[in-house]
């Protein structure tokens, strides 16, 4: 499932965008918002893996707002006016949707956020699921290891990654010297039991380097002044532990 996060300052157009998207098998409404304000307030809290974000809004556009995410999500704009359009490219949305749209114009976008989130392979002989694919390097001694990606096996250096983000059946591997994360078809149970002890995985949809860490506040950790990670309820007692075997002074 693709969890979507809606947004839309019109009422009338934020509930056909919300029943478009409960008509679509893979799509999850995960939320519904009525400005970009109240969006991005919902973002520090939770996450998703697309956006459809009306442009023209009040306070803060949505041109705006997607520019302002430091990992952005997949985005889909929706506006009534064309002009949009090129600059809704430059900022790498999956499409842009001209109201009014009709349904076939809205399952078209489905389908291509569907395309990014779980890319098919180019032929069926030999195929197999990347999930079950040894795309990793084997064993915990490895400074490196390859995922598939687009059609390519991509190395990455183990001590690049910053954090690793679960979105339903893919990863995004976010690194230090990458601005935008490596997307792949992988489940986070695999991708954690190819790395290193430096590595934790501290919520369901997030593996964190340790090394990264630069503060834990309450139920998250801090990596910088833009990225905070929550602390599952499931995973805080081996934080915990972990944060208590280097705390210096009481």
């Amino acid at each position: 499932m693709i969890r979507c996060l809606a947004i839309d300052d019109e009422p009338l157009a934020l509930q056909q965008l919300v029943a478009y998207i409960k008509k679509v098998p893979f799509l999850e409404l995960a939320a519904q918002c009525q400005s970009a304000i109240e969006a991005r307030e919902y973002l520090q809290h939770d996450t998703v893996d697309a956006i459809f974000c009306d442009i023209n809004m009040p306070d803060l556009n949505g041109m705006e707002f997607v520019k302002s995410l430091a990992v952005p999500p997949l985005i889909v704009f929706t506006t009534a006016y064309s002009e949009y359009a090129v600059e809704g490219f430059r900022v790498n949305a999956v499409d842009y949707l001209l109201k009014p749209f009709g349904l076939n114009d809205f399952m078209r976008a489905a389908n291509r956020l569907k395309e990014r989130c779980f890319p098919q392979p180019l032929s069926k002989e030999g195929a197999t699921n990347a999930s079950d694919s040894p795309s990793l390097g084997e064993g915990q001694g490895e400074t490196s290891l390859f995922v598939k990606t687009d059609y390519r096996m991509v190395k990455v250096n183990i001590k690049d990654i910053r954090y690793i983000e679960g979105m339903s059946e893919y990863l995004r591997i976010h690194l230090n010297s990458e601005p935008k994360p490596i997307i792949t078809l992988l489940s986070m149970k695999k991708m954690e039991e190819r790395l290193p002890q430096q590595f934790m995985r501290i919520h369901r949809s997030y593996i964190v380097n340790l090394d990264a860490v630069q503060e834990v506040n309450k139920n998250r950790v801090i990596l910088d002044a833009n990225t905070y990670l929550p602390i599952g309820d499931m995973y805080r007692e081996a934080f915990q532990q972990y944060l208590e075997k280097r705390i210096v002074g009481k």
